[in-house]
């Protein structure tokens, strides 16, 4: 008995030291920086709303959005651009604030044009939908790019420089998790409430852009009462702000003009830039500490490569499951509340594990939580009376604690080696890498939407102009199941950075 009732002792004091571990982390110093990552995550907010307005107001295909997609993470992949300036130029006075500012800014004047496109109101009737829809998109992109550059340089710059260096190194890694917390957070809370007032004013869609105003003051909030180490304002690297700025006029004219094979062409200039750029901005670490650095970048860059289905698998939910706004905005929570529990209870196996195990773990897990929806698609779950909802439900549940863990493992890693006076830029390098993998993965979507064609009905002017065809959905599902697994293992295996 005694025996057992030690083992029981043990083990409720692992259970409450995984517990207590963020909550331990947590200083009041972080919480205004904190809130500035709330506000990110708290973009979700208009998700659900903006995919049914745009599923049935704008004429897209699956592989037009995946194309918008890619064009819309080229702002992620220039934010060297935006690390140069926060850590040279001063703006007002400020090199942190000014920024956050400006991004808040951007970040409603896209809010007020979707209030104006879906409500239709006068000031843009002489404009396409879809164009304003474009340039709203891709203002807010910039604007959240700018107060994420600004918050990821701000996560150096709350720590207690008195302690040592291996406390240091602890508490960056603290404040990264807790970052994510506050993400996931976000994500859940307001992407469920928006979910539901996206089902309750699904007549009256612009409200919900309306109360999505709250995001640009959340950002103006915590950045308003942050406080900071005080950090010295680094000459202009002039190699990575004139490259940057080189390199994103070279984009728009690629773009404007519509240039044949542009995306992949600005992908693998841009790919060519930042790596060289980064290349030159560890050059001052030590040997080892490079080697770690690239394989840990391979490794990750071709696990966020992977493609996806894209929006054909939402169109399939919704018009042949019948999912509803509400519905989704139910999905939104569950993923949002175990995905946070996940990243909590996760805290200490993040910071400990080495990325090769954690993102071979995250990607078979990742594939066996996908063949429910593959066997959806087959209708399997109707042999065992289970209906597809339930599937989606318990589906997303088992998910959602996987999906921000190798983001988190990356920028502990960036935070540790970012170099005095240059982590600005040394964020922006390595966050736009992260970000150039994400376009490879819209790339890869965009093909595989050309070759697997799903459509859903389309309608104008009570004619049906494109009609509805999920035939090939099943193909186009095992295609992204499998790559996705078999392709991170092998590059895992081969180039994981524990080895080094």
């Amino acid at each position: 008995m005694l025996n057992i009732s030690l083992s029981l002792t043990k083990s409720l004091a692992v259970v409450l030291s995984v517990l207590l571990t963020p909550i331990r982390a947590l200083r009041l110093r972080y919480v205004p920086l904190l809130l500035v990552y709330f506000a990110y995550g708290s973009s979700v907010f208009t998700a659900i709303a903006l995919n049914f307005w745009v599923k049935e107001t704008l004429d897209m295909s699956a592989a037009d959005l995946a194309e918008l997609g890619i064009w819309l993470t080229v702002p992620w992949t220039v934010k060297m651009i935006f690390g140069s300036l926060v850590d040279s130029v001063l703006i007002f006075g400020s090199n942190r604030k000014s920024y956050v500012y400006i991004g808040a800014l951007l970040i409603t004047m896209s809010s007020l044009m979707m209030i104006a496109v879906v409500g239709e109101h006068s000031i843009v009737a002489e404009f396409s939908k879809k164009s304003v829809y474009i340039f709203a998109s891709v203002i807010a992109v910039v604007g959240f790019v700018m107060q994420d550059v600004v918050a990821d340089t701000m996560s150096t710059e709350v720590i207690d420089k008195s302690q040592s260096e291996e406390e240091i190194h602890q508490e960056l890694a603290s404040i990264q998790v807790l970052a994510r917390l506050s993400l996931g957070f976000a994500i859940f809370i307001t992407g469920w409430i928006g979910g539901e007032l996206a089902d309750v004013f699904k007549d009256e869609r612009e409200v919900v852009f309306m109360i999505a105003l709250f995001i640009p003051l959340l950002s103006i909030l915590g950045v308003s009462l942050v406080h900071l180490n005080p950090v010295p304002v680094s000459k202009i690297n002039k190699h990575v702000l004139f490259g940057g700025l080189a390199f994103a006029f070279f984009v728009v004219i690629m773009g404007y003009a519509q240039v044949p094979y542009a995306q992949e062409i600005v992908f693998v200039f841009s790919l060519g830039i930042v790596l060289t750029l980064l290349n030159g901005l560890i050059g001052d670490l030590s040997e080892n500490a490079i080697r770690h650095i690239k394989m840990a970048m391979i490794v990750i860059f071709v696990y966020r490569a992977m493609p996806s289905v894209g929006a054909s698998l939402q169109w399939w939910q919704i018009d042949v499951l019948g999912f509803d706004e509400s519905f989704f905005a139910k999905l939104s929570a569950i993923s949002g509340a175990i995905a946070l529990a996940g990243m909590w209870l996760s805290a200490k196996f993040i910071v400990k594990r080495n990325i090769g195990e954690v993102l071979i773990f995250l990607t078979i897990i990742g594939t066996l939580l996908s063949l429910p929806i593959v066997a959806m698609y087959y209708d399997v779950h109707t042999l065992f009376g289970v209906e597809a909802r339930t599937v989606a439900l318990v589906d997303t549940a088992l998910a959602s604690p996987f999906d921000y863990i190798a983001q988190v493992l990356m920028l502990t890693l960036v935070a540790i080696y970012a170099p005095e006076g240059k982590k600005g830029t040394w964020f922006a390098l390595m966050a736009s890498l992260m970000n150039i993998a994400l376009s490879a993965s819209g790339l890869l979507t965009k093909y595989l939407n050309k070759i697997f064609v799903v459509s859903r009905e389309v309608v104008s002017d009570g004619v049906v102009t494109v009609a509805q065809d999920y035939a090939q959905l099943g193909g186009l599902l095992w295609v992204v199941v499998i790559s996705s697994c078999i392709i991170p293992i092998i590059v895992i295996i081969k180039y994981n950075p524990s080895k080094l």
